[in-house]
């Protein structure tokens, strides 16, 4: 497929996914949504694929929120109750993709910019960047999940103080608050990621599905619900190819090769 908003690239084990609209700095719009589902739909189906980013094209913005130029001019209030629910689908499937999704914060991250790196698992961002969700100055509120997500996150009383104020959040803050997971100089971002992709990608892709889904999951449950959750992940690893090579690897004292199985 052809794309007009976004750049699919692999690299070994790893797929990034550039939101490639600088002119608006990457804002996005419907088909932008469409087009990161599309792209995961394909990294899905391909094994050789283990870690997955999601990042801005250019250095001056990750997502500077959604396009208000078209949602100014064309969007009616039908076309909001039919196309909202579809974005929050494409931010729920990028959570709960089967395989890591790393977010790489190279700038401005407002708004749904805000609401895309929330989706993800591991949120790596350069010292420069500012965060926030100031739809409220809009006269709106976030509709990606921001509502929800964030006080998962950052919890109640700092969900609720950037969403009713609208402010913007430095770098620093957003790491201090657990916004942000690593924190980088801006020279070092592509570095900082790469790494922490090739580390992911020598992991069993089962354990890191199952992982990620123990978590997901079992946060939104009670805790005997959540064990059971866990339990059932425990389970899928424990019968893999993958955990009998992890624990024979760790007592020949050699480096597991994890297939996936």
């Amino acid at each position: 497929m052809d794309y007009k908003d976004i750049k699919l690239t692999k690299d070994g084990a790893v797929a990034t996914i550039t939101i490639d609209r600088p002119e608006v700095l990457n804002a996005i719009r419907d088909n932008t949504m469409y087009e990161i589902q599309d792209a995961l739909n394909g990294i899905a189906q391909d094994d050789a694929i283990r870690v997955v980013v999601l990042t801005g094209a250019g250095d001056k913005a990750f997502v500077a929120g959604g396009d208000i130029s078209i949602m100014a001019k064309g969007a009616g209030y039908l076309d909001v109750i039919h196309g909202l629910p579809a974005g929050q689908q494409i931010t729920w499937n990028i959570e709960h993709f089967q395989k890591p999704v790393v977010a790489r914060l190279n700038g401005l991250a407002l708004g749904g910019g805000t609401e895309l790196a929330l989706a993800c698992d591991i949120r790596v961002a350069a010292d420069t960047i500012m965060m926030g969700v100031p739809e409220i100055n809009l006269g709106i509120i976030p509709g990606y999940g921001g509502t929800q997500r964030l006080p998962r996150i950052v919890g109640v009383g700092m969900a609720k103080k950037m969403v009713l104020t609208g402010e913007h959040i430095s770098a620093q803050e957003a790491y201090r608050i657990g916004l942000v997971d690593v924190l980088v100089p801006k020279a070092e971002l592509d570095d900082a990621v790469a790494k922490l992709c090739k580390r992911l990608a020598s992991k069993s892709p089962i354990a890191l599905a199952m992982g990620k889904e123990a978590i997901n999951m079992g946060i939104q449950a009670d805790l005997r619900t959540g064990l059971s959750i866990e339990a059932r992940c425990f389970c899928m690893c424990f019968g893999s190819q993958d955990r009998v090579e992890g624990m024979n690897a760790f007592l020949e004292k050699r480096k597991p090769e994890f297939k996936g199985k």
